[in-house]
């Protein structure tokens, strides 16, 4: 049975939205309408689905009542092909409100910042890494989301040691949370001689943005420290001291960020990849609380968990956690993510609906 008053309320409050957006007080107050708007958006797919279903319920229980008093054997077979047809729709329409009603993660609207480093195998884990990123790059263009590169640590051969990047959009979070964890690939490096295949490893870790109602950081946590920017064999690109280190005390998480000329710039970008790695510590240790009471299959949880493996001889990836493959590993890395996303989001949707 379906929460009935439960959904009834949540029409009344639907009502209740639509007034209160109308207000133009609330049209200038950014955040607060921001919110209302993603609120009304929630509550608008549930109760539209829940008109629906109500609907369905009374042309069930009419098509019941036509086939109780009709007495032509043409039109009584009729009525109950479509009375079939009916409760399957009826069965539909209950099982999405079932997954509209799972309480959305209420970070899954926030942006997300992607930070992409070189594990095990070197200067080839550092291609990789460069691979990765082209790889979300693509994506997010597909899915018409904006990238702000925040910092980078190149390689001579063009890899990256780590990259760090903003990703701006609708729903980013809930779409790439999921990216977190080892990425393992299989290839012949273009490092290697003798045509032998290599198995090397790159950490992918995704942070919701985390804005300043979020994370409250006091000045007196931080230490900042001012540098020259350095490339490629350590050289010096910068002959003023606009790189920053800022190290947060309590935790001694380290953030760095030399890219742009302005030391003002760097302290901004290193202050936004750090709150955000602060909101990301405190959603990490809350998963891992809840999967002391049950094993979760998918989850951002356990960042040192091996997910996805690229096998390029094969032409095959294969999500771990899901055990879903695909054999075409080109349009994989050209972008092509989607299907798994989507297949991680329904599996963990299904596991809140077990719950």
């Amino acid at each position: 049975m379906l929460p009935e008053e439960k959904l009834n309320s949540y029409k009344k409050e639907l009502e209740e939205l639509q007034k209160t957006l109308s207000d133009p007080s609330i049209i200038n107050d950014t955040n607060r309408y921001k919110a209302l708007r993603r609120r009304y958006k929630e509550l608008e797919e549930i109760c539209s689905e829940w008109d629906n279903y109500q609907k369905l319920e009374k042309q069930i229980a009419d098509t019941n009542s036509f086939l109780q008093t009709e007495s032509d054997p043409e039109l009584e077979a009729l009525a109950k092909e479509e009375l079939e047809e009916l409760k399957n729709k009826f069965q539909a329409s209950e099982e999405k409100i079932r997954e509209l009603l799972i309480p959305q993660d209420p970070n899954d609207h926030k942006n997300a910042i992607v930070e992409i480093r070189a594990g095990t195998g070197g200067e080839e884990a550092a291609l990789f890494a460069a691979d990765l990123f082209r790889m979300y790059s693509y994506y997010a263009e597909k899915k018409g989301w904006q990238i702000q590169v925040l910092s980078a640590n190149e390689t001579e051969l063009g890899g990256y040691k780590e990259i760090v990047f903003l990703l701006t959009g609708d729903d980013v979070y809930g779409h790439m949370r999921f990216e977190s964890g080892v990425h393992r690939v299989q290839r012949i490096p273009v490092t290697e001689s003798n045509g032998r295949i290599h198995t090397s490893a790159v950490t992918v870790a995704v942070l919701p943005e985390a804005e300043d109602i979020d994370i409250d950081i006091d000045e007196k946590d931080l230490r900042i420290d001012v540098y020259r920017s350095t490339g490629h064999g350590g050289q010096s690109v910068n002959t003023t001291d606009s790189a920053v280190r800022i190290t947060h005390i309590p935790t001694g998480i380290v953030v760095t960020c030399q890219d742009e000329k302005s030391q003002i710039k760097n302290k901004a970008k290193a202050l936004k990849v750090l709150r955000s790695r602060l909101l990301d510590a405190e959603i990490s240790r809350q998963e891992q609380e809840i999967a002391r009471s049950r094993k979760a299959q998918v989850g951002t949880g356990d960042r040192s968990a091996k997910i996805r493996t690229y096998n390029f001889p094969q032409s095959r990836v294969t999500d771990h956690r899901i055990n879903l493959t695909s054999y075409d590993l080109e349009s994989f890395m050209n972008g092509e993510i989607d299907d798994f996303i989507q297949a991680l989001r329904l599996a963990w949707r299904n596991e809140k609906v077990k719950e």
